[in-house]
């Protein structure tokens, strides 16, 4: 069992929380601002993950890329970092006598950045590469294009990478001014999570975590827009497709239990081998190799994502029956022994989950700084157990059939 035994906040805001996991040897030490994708302005979209990029390169004690990476390798550490549309994280894990080392090394470099110019020239042709490999895969094209059928041309709907040309305008000065608007202490987090034992005193951590500067708290991100989704289709002469569906489902993103019922709801739809989808789609019909169901849940509003990578020739069988599947679960709703299934599963995975110390730290930010909930582990198990057959019967009758449809491969928009 998690155990959050302290939170207390630094001289600038940031709070820092300890999460103790019993019968670990490991520490995951993470940082995360509410300064993802869709805090971003139109000419600015691709920079939070660019600014992700430069501040490996080096701060004040460890002044080059080249520090920073063997200092965490002498430490035995894996160190990353992820951008999402909701923030940007940075997380270094390594056994627990090495904490205070790794709260300085992580510190320094995301805290007090060098932003070095050169650097900078030399990054933005490698975030080139990375955005045009991206587009070279058509599972991703898929991904880019159903977030646009379902938000259009809000940020939600744009890429985290950003499109080549944002890439080679942005400047040093554009960057820095990013982070000072959003990078503040009250909209972030850090969470040392799994052996505690080691860690420095209060004193000490919070003097390393007053490295990030005292800025303002920035202004709130642009409210997600209306539901007006939109077919999109990349036509490629493949001889797979890869199909993507977004709807929207009636649930609260500011209800535990209704994010909870939706979870459960995705999995006996399709997060599971032995899920509607997986069960009709793949193994009755054989229409594909991979079929899925998914549900996020942003700040403030619910996604709910289906998708196949399909022989193209199966590609309007399989949708047009997936739909229906949705159509049968909306009209007649689901069974309670797959509900009992779904949701021992869905509580199940996230029980493993939890054994993972970058897992929790992952978890414990999303909660904080996404929702500005408690960071409770073992109460976001139990409200997956909790969640009733009406709860999960009441998700899929609000499950509209409108919805966004993407797709890569030998199509047009109208074929479906």
């Amino acid at each position: 069992m998690a155990n959050v035994s302290t939170t207390t906040v630094a001289a600038n805001g940031l709070p820092v929380h300890r999460i103790e996991l019993p019968g670990t040897r490991a520490l995951t030490v993470l940082v995360a601002f509410d300064a993802g994708a869709r805090s971003e302005r139109p000419e600015e979209n691709g920079m939070a993950h660019f600014l992700e990029h430069l501040v490996f390169k080096g701060g004040e004690k460890y002044p080059t890329y080249t520090d920073v990476n063997e200092t965490a390798e002498r430490l035995g550490g894996v160190l990353n970092a992820y951008t999402s549309h909701d923030l940007v994280a940075f997380h270094i894990t390594v056994r627990a006598e090495a904490a205070p080392q790794a709260i300085d090394l992580l510190t320094d470099f995301v805290g007090r950045p060098r932003v070095d110019g050169e650097e900078l020239d030399r990054e933005r042709g490698v975030v080139i590469q990375e955005i045009n490999r991206a587009y070279d895969q058509p599972s991703m094209v898929a991904e880019y294009l159903i977030d646009r059928a379902a938000f259009g041309e809000h940020p939600l709907g744009r890429t985290v990478l950003g499109p080549e040309e944002n890439l080679r305008s942005f400047t040093r000065e554009g960057i820095l001014a990013f982070r000072e608007r959003r990078w503040a202490g009250a909209r972030g987090g850090a969470f040392l999570v799994g052996n505690i034992d080691s860690l420095p005193g209060d004193a000490q951590l919070h003097e390393a975590f007053a490295r990030f500067p005292s800025l303002p708290e920035p202004a709130p991100f642009e409210p997600a827009p209306g539901f007006a989704p939109e077919k999109v289709v990349e036509e490629r002469d493949t001889n797979q497709s890869h199909l993507r569906m977004i709807y929207r489902p009636e649930v609260s993103t500011t209800s535990l239990p209704e994010r909870a019922a939706l979870s459960i709801y995705a999995t006996l739809l399709g997060g599971s081998m032995g899920s509607r989808l997986f069960d009709e789609i793949r193994e009755k019909r054989g229409l594909c190799y991979s079929v899925y169901a998914a549900d996020h849940a942003f700040a403030d509003v619910p996604v709910l994502q289906l998708g196949s990578g399909l022989d193209s020739s199966k590609t309007i069988e399989a949708y047009t029956r997936m739909r229906e599947i949705v159509t049968e679960l909306r009209d007649a709703g689901p069974t309670q022994e797959e509900v009992e299934r779904a949701r021992a599963y869905a509580a199940g995975r996230l029980v493993l989950a939890f054994e993972n110390t970058n897992a929790v730290a992952r978890f414990a930010a999303n909660r904080s700084v996404v929702f500005s909930e408690p960071i409770d582990p073992d109460e976001a198990i139990a409200v997956l157990d909790a969640v009733t057959f009406e709860q999960v019967r009441e998700v899929a009758a609000g499950v509209a059939d409108e919805l966004a449809v993407a797709c890569v491969g030998p199509h047009t928009a109208d074929e479906f």
